[in-house]
């Protein structure tokens, strides 16, 4: 496979990923060289909302009733994913920014309009890891999207693979081709 760096995709487990902490997760790629990759699970929901969790923290109280996701296995602090760069770590695609900044996040979880996705650990990889198992099967990739970053849950996973599905089976230039019914072909 040659060299590509995946920060601002997204990764889908395929089936012959056997590692039960990444069945059926899509994972925005927060970052991507040859040192390593982190990215974040988007659709594990925790079984703590903001607020709950904000409580836990000390802060004071907050109200926002969004579940936190699960980002993934390795430990680590909250993350935000939001789109004011104002409060932006780094921009992971254009529009769409990361926060750890504690400070940040606390100002961003009061915004109850903004759509937030805020995660509690990360998906993390060593050095040539994560190139390893692309190799073996384990994933599929395709630029991320902000629609599909803030998109409900539990249909992500199908929605992302089957937008690679199309682009597997008809690469852009020949879409207008395709019906939006296939049985009325």
């Amino acid at each position: 496979m040659a060299k590509q760096w995946l920060a601002g995709h997204f990764l889908v487990a395929s089936r012959q990923l056997t590692d039960p902490n990444f069945a059926e997760t899509v994972v925005l790629m927060i970052h991507h060289d040859h040192q390593g990759a982190m990215g974040l699970v988007l659709n594990r929901p925790s079984d703590k909302s903001v607020r709950e969790v904000w409580e836990l923290i000390g802060h004071d109280p907050c109200d926002r009733e969004d579940c936190v996701f699960v980002g993934g296995p390795v430990p680590g602090p909250l993350v935000a994913l939001h789109s004011l760069e104002v409060f932006s770590d780094h921009e992971v695609i254009p529009g769409l920014h990361v926060s750890s900044n504690r400070d940040s996040i606390d100002i961003l979880v009061r915004k109850k309009q903004l759509p937030l996705r805020l995660c509690s650990g990360n998906a993390g990889w060593a050095s040539g890891q994560l190139e390893s198992e692309m190799e073996a099967g384990g994933w599929l990739w395709t630029r991320a999207t902000i629609e599909e970053v803030f998109s409900d849950h539990e249909s992500m996973w199908k929605q992302v693979t089957s937008r690679i599905g199309l682009e597997i089976i008809a690469p852009p230039s020949l879409r207008h081709r395709i019906p939006s019914d296939p049985s009325l072909n």
